[in-house]
């Protein structure tokens, strides 16, 4: 792999796991209002699930499993 695109995608990994970071605490401060919205608990968690998956496709990337 690139030194540029290692570069980028650990940039990009730095960006995705703040967000998903930042959905954790919008999820917890939405939980302590009570009555919530369901429909945007159910879009947030959504979302913080696709990042997940995100998340590990990068690291996957930057840390591929090599089988010897």
């Amino acid at each position: 792999m690139i030194d540029d695109e290692t570069q980028r995608l650990q940039l990009r990994l730095t960006e995705l796991k703040q967000e998903h970071r930042d959905l954790d605490d919008v999820i917890a401060r939405l939980l302590e209002r009570a009555p919530f919205d369901q429909l945007q608990m159910q879009r947030l968690k959504k979302k913080k699930l696709n990042l997940k998956d995100e998340i590990a496709y990068i690291e996957g990337r930057l840390h591929p499993d090599i089988i010897a």
